[in-house]
């Protein structure tokens, strides 16, 4: 694992990112974003799936501006409570321009074949969502995005393969804002939304409260496909 430093576009500074690499080059780049914990071993965990699936895997630290290095847990009430404050403090636009700093970099890693995509999870899912629609990221795969259904407006300015995973049983999402994300993007060539019957909320975080191995198994297999079809 190697850590490194990328410059935010507004100059206000440097933030950290660790890179994973795969075992055969090149290969293409998959952008992970956090969800509301930071970079933590979930993420870390789920960035060695993607190395072993054969691709680079740059996860940046998007809380730099407020906490630089938050690194915890759904394990506590106390963590829930400092991660719920963090992304209610989140300046997400300052977030797609990091992500953005970071997809462009992730594209010169040494051994890249200069595709690269993101992938992410829970707050990681919306801004996924939101890469999809305003950066030029090849591939764009959301985990349980939360308000995603107030984002369907932008559904036009998407032009590569978006892949938006939903539980079924999600607490943040409603299941009114499930129809709506599902009508919505229903027909459009470039996007696959898949539901997951009986998953809650953060059903793929790695050792997470809410973990299901079979719908994490099927949701990975499809996010897999895609990068494979994308990135390869």
């Amino acid at each position: 694992m190697a850590h490194v430093k990328i410059s935010a576009t507004d100059g206000s500074g440097t933030f950290d990112a660790f890179v994973l690499e795969p075992a055969a080059k090149p290969a293409g780049a998959v952008v992970l974003i956090q969800e509301i914990f930071g970079v933590n071993d979930a993420l870390r965990a789920t960035a060695a799936q993607v190395a072993a699936l054969g691709f680079f895997a740059i996860a940046p630290d998007l809380f730099w501006r407020l906490e630089p290095g938050v690194d915890i847990t759904d394990k506590t009430e106390a963590e829930w409570q400092k991660a719920f404050a963090l992304m209610n403090a989140f300046n997400q636009d300052k977030g797609i321009e990091d992500l953005t700093a970071t997809l462009a970099f992730a594209r010169t890693l040494p051994g890249t074949n200069g595709r690269a995509g993101t992938m992410g999870y829970c707050l990681g899912g919306r801004l996924a969502f939101m890469m999809a629609t305003r950066s030029d990221a090849d591939v764009n795969i959301s985990y349980y995005g939360v308000g995603l259904d107030g984002l369907l407006g932008e559904l036009p300015n998407v032009t590569h393969k978006l892949v938006v995973h939903i539980a079924a049983e999600d607490k943040f999402v409603p299941p009114e804002a499930q129809a709506k994300i599902t009508a919505a993007t229903a027909g459009n060539a470039l996007v696959e939304t898949y539901t997951y019957p009986g998953a809650d909320h953060a059903f793929a975080r790695v050792d997470g409260v809410h973990f299901d191995a079979l719908s994490a198994t099927i949701a990975n297999g499809r996010s897999a496909a895609a990068l494979a079809e994308i990135l390869k």
